[in-house]
């Protein structure tokens, strides 16, 4: 799917638009997820709340810093790199969200903080050379299958223990958590179960103390599961339409 084309003045309402919506649902959006946290037992700044800005224009990202934002994450590397130049980024922490692809890693290594979204051996392994060349290490988590779907990417849970062991090996990475997208479900109870999932699995891997592998961040929870996600252990939660409004696709 591909953005719908508008003209300039379109395309200036549109922008203004995505800006009103931001400014209208960031301030809700933080207490909501202060009050998440503080139902777990935790303070609303051990949550990070990071702005999913896949398709969101350049001034609308730039105009959400200028607003406070402070993470950004990003979905498709071409998408990134066109909007890269034009993006304030000084005190913004970048990250990737999206699948990676082996032969896109050399694009996108020097230009984010971190990789969200690491689902093998191979995908770690080509981060970590491009990294080493920069004489820089990597910051990633692995991303959890949680619902063993066979249409997403992901380690499986049975294999996290073995996968991170040998992700830990690779110079040029720091395994920093754990990511996951659990599967759509209909209803609170059910998606609440996956969460529960990734947290126990959050504190098995850490009670492993595996070098080079430090359990500090559990992402997951997006738009419409975020709360869920804090109260089940969530630090790190990735929200895109509830801050910017929906996507407009052809």
């Amino acid at each position: 799917m591909t953005e719908k084309p508008l003209d300039s003045k379109a395309a200036q309402e549109e922008l203004e638009q995505r800006c009103r919506n931001f400014d209208e649902n960031y301030g809700p959006i933080r207490e909501r997820a202060e009050r998440a946290a503080e139902k777990s037992g935790r303070k609303g700044s051990d949550v990070i709340l990071l702005a999913a800005t896949k398709t969101v224009p350049s001034p609308v990202i730039n105009h959400a810093i200028e607003k406070g934002l402070s993470h950004i994450g990003e979905n498709r590397v071409q998408e990134y790199l066109s909007k890269f130049d034009d993006l304030h980024l000084e005190g913004v922490a970048r990250h990737f969200i999206g699948h990676l692809q082996t032969n896109k890693v050399k694009s996108i290594v020097d230009k984010v903080d971190m990789i969200e979204s690491v689902d093998s051996l191979h995908l770690a392994a080509a981060i970590g050379r491009e990294a080493v060349k920069l004489g820089k290490s990597m910051p990633i988590l692995i991303e959890v299958n949680i619902g063993g779907e066979a249409n997403k990417s992901g380690v499986s849970p049975a294999a996290l223990e073995e996968t991170v062991g040998q992700i830990a090996q690779i110079e040029g990475v720091q395994i920093q958590g754990l990511m996951a997208i659990p599967p759509i479900c209909d209803t609170e109870k059910e998606i609440r179960q996956y969460f529960e999932q990734m947290q126990q699995l959050f504190i098995d891997i850490g009670a492993k103390k595996i070098d080079n592998s430090h359990m500090v961040y559990l992402s997951m929870g997006m738009s419409g599961d975020f709360e869920a996600a804090i109260e089940s252990g969530a630090n790190l939660v990735r929200i895109g339409t509830a801050l910017f409004g929906r996507r407009q696709y052809v």
